[in-house]
């Protein structure tokens, strides 16, 4: 029984439908040093069953106190976010080699390839969490969500 649960949950957890969140996340974010840490929030943030929707509807406006206002329900990002960590390095692995992204390796940065818009359809969500973390430093965001990079 429990080969039928892993099945399906790589049916739906796979670098090929989440590698197009990371490239759409870095497509949006400003590129600063040591971004490739926030690689571990995309999936977790993107797929979370409230949080996913609220960054989806969120708007220009929105902040990352308004959009995660709601801390209660951000009390299983960690484990989220350990659970993901081999899918993130998958989508990141997928993602440098279908030229959607770029590392940086001085800066530690990853960044979209210039041109590589048209080889993915956007996922906005994803697009409109690297707008709401734009202008916060690493340390800023993790402290604010009160996780630990994996």
């Amino acid at each position: 029984m429990s080969s039928i649960v892993d099945a399906l949950y790589e049916l739906k957890y796979n670098p090929f439908e989440y590698g197009v969140h990371l490239a759409s996340f870095y497509k949006a974010v400003d590129e600063s040093e040591n971004n490739i840490l926030l690689a571990p929030l995309v999936i977790p943030l993107c797929s979370h069953p409230f949080f996913g929707q609220k960054l989806f509807n969120s708007n220009k406006r929105s902040t990352i106190w308004s959009v995660f206002d709601e801390r209660t329900k951000i009390y299983d990002l960690q484990e989220r976010i350990d659970r993901f960590q081999a899918l993130t390095e998958q989508c990141v692995q997928y993602c440098l080699i279908n030229d959607w992204l770029t590392l940086n390796e001085q800066s530690l940065s990853l960044s979209a390839c210039v041109g590589s818009d048209s080889a993915f359809t956007s996922q906005r969500s994803a697009e409109k969490l690297g707008r709401l973390f734009s202008g916060h430093s690493v340390v800023e965001i993790y402290s604010f969500l009160g996780v630990k990079p994996g």
